[in-house]
């Protein structure tokens, strides 16, 4: 019914409009979408996702900044060190066989369905600029162990892991959740364009694809924001059943590369 790039808009308005919308969970959703609507192969999906997911997060990132959201030493820290497990981690994912590592990440979706199922409702802090708090001598080895290893399962599933980066940064750091979701989101961009590169390299980036999904992420997160300000008292209800929508195409993509594993 509809040509590729007009496809390619819509499937990145849906996640755009997801992301804008319930502030997280759309960016698992863009390889699905790739793959079984647009139509790119495993590979070819997992790289142009991580690249639209990257462009995603910085416009984030410079949003969290400017309302003062983000502790720059920990974010910083925890980039560089996860860029580098990113770049390992999508190395060996480039080399795993497609239909594997697809019904490996519908696993990794389940999970993280099951998190945005036990979701709550996070609470006003009060703000602090005390960066030093949070990444110091204590901390600093807690950060470079958690992103590191962060960064590799994001480059190994070309995702931008914000739903790893957040609770790592918690861990390791203590920051209040406000901060831990603003400073991530310098991982999410920098991890997903260490595994875009690395998947460009080998020519697995379908570049005007990219690009369509980009814009229509835009458009989709700008229309997201606003109906999120109409609805904001139903932001669980709006998340708990995106969760289940996840959870369906999970269990599609555990079916239709089950074989890969010999279960069927």
């Amino acid at each position: 019914m509809f040509s590729q790039p007009i496809l390619a808009i819509l499937c990145g308005g849906i996640v755009g409009f997801t992301l804008g919308l319930i502030g997280g969970g759309g960016s698992i959703m863009a390889t699905p979408l790739l793959l079984y609507v647009i139509g790119l192969s495993p590979h070819e999906a997992i790289g142009t996702g991580a690249l639209t997911v990257s462009i995603s997060a910085f416009a984030n990132f410079a949003s969290h900044f400017r309302n003062g959201n983000v502790r720059w030493r920990s974010a910083a820290l925890f980039a560089v060190i996860g860029m580098i497990g990113a770049f390992f981690g999508s190395l060996l994912g480039k080399s795993f066989d497609g239909k594997k590592l697809l019904f490996m990440f519908a696993i990794l979706m389940l999970v993280v369905a099951a998190k945005m199922f036990r979701a709550k409702s996070s609470e006003p802090i009060q703000k602090n600029s005390d960066d030093l708090r949070y990444c110091n001598r204590e901390t600093i080895p807690k950060i470079i162990c958690s992103a590191f290893v962060v960064g590799a399962l994001s480059g190994f599933f070309g995702i931008g892991g914000g739903f790893l980066i957040v609770p790592a940064l918690l861990f390791s750091t203590g920051m209040p959740m406000l901060f831990a979701v603003g400073s991530s989101l310098l991982g999410v961009g920098a991890f997903g364009l260490t595994t875009a590169a690395n998947y460009a390299v080998s020519g697995l980036i379908n570049w005007p694809v990219a690009v369509e999904f980009v814009l229509g992420g835009f458009a989709g997160g700008w229309a997201g924001m606003r109906v999120a300000c109409l609805v904001a008292g139903h932001k669980n209800t709006l998340g708990r059943i995106f969760a289940a929508t996840v959870c369906v195409i999970a269990v599609y993509m555990l079916y239709k590369n089950a074989a890969a594993f010999h279960l069927v």
